[in-house]
């Protein structure tokens, strides 16, 4: 009998390794994330997480295991890794936006020019996509003249053009100052609610426990513990995932 799309994970990772040099920075990490699921990882700084979620788009290649993304097996095939990047959008620490162009400009430049979206079309659902992260007012200003936390909306909002599956979030608020933290983890929290698929680096505990379905630690290269938000934070079953606590609680 075969599987339903419905049903089978979206991501698929399977005795993930990579190394860097020497270095073993992924050590046989396997993980599965099923659609409408958000995965939250968590680990001291070095331990894997940003290289590991980073192949799931091939901006970090690994060197032995598995992945596949919603049914298309990563390889060293451009079509294979086009066709994935069509898929996950990934929203970074630094947002990466082009300052010569508008925020509107930034967000429909892909879609225009990978997905071949008529102009007016693409400017259309950006404007949809800055109503939906609470900024449409910012649509013809620069990124220059936005807050920190203005600039990561609307690097949400350019991932979101694409129509992506999966969402990939590296840090996404460690480069904000505190007070504009809240803002974009709002926006995280309603595309959750939205039934995004996302899997998520952050050190965020309030944003774990409330919107995550699992929350997992990672350290020195492989995955500690994976549990419910209250079983990790409440009850963890691993020594390390205690003293990690300890440290961040």
């Amino acid at each position: 009998m075969s599987v339903s799309t419905e049903t089978k994970p979206i991501i698929i990772a399977e005795n993930v390794h990579k190394w860097y040099g020497k270095f073993h920075v992924l050590q046989g990490v396997s993980l599965t994330v099923n659609r409408k699921e958000v995965v939250v990882l968590m680990g001291p700084s070095g331990s894997g997480k940003s290289t590991f979620i980073r192949t799931f788009n091939a901006l970090e290649e690994y060197q032995q295991g598995r992945i596949e993304i919603d049914g298309i097996t990563l390889s060293h095939d451009l079509r294979n890794i086009e066709a994935i990047r069509q898929e996950v959008g990934m929203v970074f620490q630094q947002f990466n936006l082009f300052p010569h162009l508008t925020v509107l400009q930034n967000i429909t430049l892909a879609p225009i020019w990978v997905r071949r979206s008529p102009k007016i079309q693409a400017q259309e659902s950006a404007m949809k996509l800055l109503e939906r992260v609470g900024i449409l007012e910012q649509a013809y200003k620069y990124p220059g003249q936005l807050s920190g936390g203005q600039q990561q909306r609307v690097a949400i909002a350019r991932a979101l053009a694409m129509q992506p599956k999966i969402m990939l979030f590296d840090e996404p608020t460690s480069a904000l100052d505190p007070e504009m933290v809240r803002e974009v983890l709002d926006v995280m929290r309603n595309l959750a609610r939205d039934g995004m698929t996302m899997v998520v680096v952050t050190h965020e505990v309030g944003f774990a426990r409330e919107v995550a379905d699992r929350v997992i630690l990672m350290d020195s290269g492989t995955l500690v513990e994976s549990a419910t938000p209250e079983t990790f934070f409440s009850n963890p079953k691993q020594e390390r995932t205690r003293k990690f606590l300890s440290q961040i609680l």
